[in-house]
């Protein structure tokens, strides 16, 4: 009944179930009973997943000419051919889609560039990020703030997000534009990596014409073409760099073959290895 299958099984290892086929009539019975009206597409469902005893929420999202359907269900699978069967219609189908659409009123009224929050693959969990494009079928593509990218999103999982210019954005311009001005190559900062909600320490790389940045990551990753507002420059830049020349000072004094310690891709752990090169930069070989 899950939907597993097993052939060639030993007729020790088999037994009828007392009643079984009654039963089994009247559960379908119940099951056709439960859903005789017709699916159309749209029709929040749940569905027994590839056959299994657990159903889970979904919507129809075709109906095929041989009686099945496509279901694509909220946590973002999707299920072709589905019988008929497998699926009951929930009875609070419309006045949980008027929910969701209470919860995201704004859905009508959100267009290209605006800051919302949509639920991720159909999840529970909401995601910040912008709307890149609206489809001519009322969807919507979406550019997370982490990075990530999802199309065709209905319009019930999405939300307009409130007095965005008061949340921490404009903090985080606050910080890089009061404190220095504009970035240059070398400025100690920190950086939302890929637009997540962790800064990390690094260095400008390269300032781009377009106004984005190049960050040079203390572990050792790069990132490209960063928007100002992920950047904020550290306060004690200078003193820390002056501190880490007192740190190093003897460095001047280094050569090639000398027994050194140093850390590997920038990272806090020091390392025993020995100079293999010393560039004209300044730079060493290790």
């Amino acid at each position: 009944d899950d939907g597993d299958k097993d052939r060639f099984v030993d007729m020790a290892c088999v037994k009828l179930e007392d009643g079984g086929g009654s039963d089994s009539e009247d559960d379908r019975g119940r099951g056709r009973n439960d859903s005789d009206a017709p699916l159309e597409d749209g029709t929040k469902v749940e569905a027994r997943y590839r056959g299994k005893a657990k159903y889970y929420p979904g919507k129809i999202s075709r109906v095929r000419s041989n009686g099945t359907y496509d279901v694509a269900y909220d946590d973002g699978e999707k299920e072709f051919g589905v019988k008929r069967e497998m699926i009951k219609v929930l009875e609070s189908s419309s006045r949980s889609r008027s929910r969701g659409r209470d919860d995201s009123d704004a859905g009508d009224g959100i267009g290209e560039g605006d800051k919302v929050e949509a639920r991720y693959r159909g999840k529970m969990k909401w995601y910040a990020g912008k709307v890149a494009r609206v489809r001519s079928n009322g969807t919507m593509d979406i550019h997370y703030d982490d990075g990530e990218k999802e199309l065709g999103v209905d319009p019930s999982f999405v939300r307009a997000v409130k007095k965005s210019s008061s949340r921490s954005p404009r903090g985080r311009r606050d910080d890089s534009e009061t404190e220095g001005g504009a970035l240059e190559e070398g400025t100690k900062v920190e950086a939302r990596y890929r637009g997540k909600a962790k800064y990390y320490p690094g260095k400008i790389g390269r300032v781009r014409s377009n106004g984005t940045y190049d960050i040079n990551y203390d572990d050792g990753e790069k990132e490209f073409g960063v928007k100002k507002e992920f950047i904020k420059v550290l306060e004690s830049n200078s003193t820390s760099r002056s501190r880490g020349r007192d740190d190093s000072e003897a460095s001047d004094d280094i050569r090639e073959d000398d027994k050194v310690e140093a850390r590997y891709r920038g990272k806090s752990k020091w390392y025993p290895g020995k100079v293999s090169r010393v560039r004209s930069n300044g730079t060493m070989d290790i």
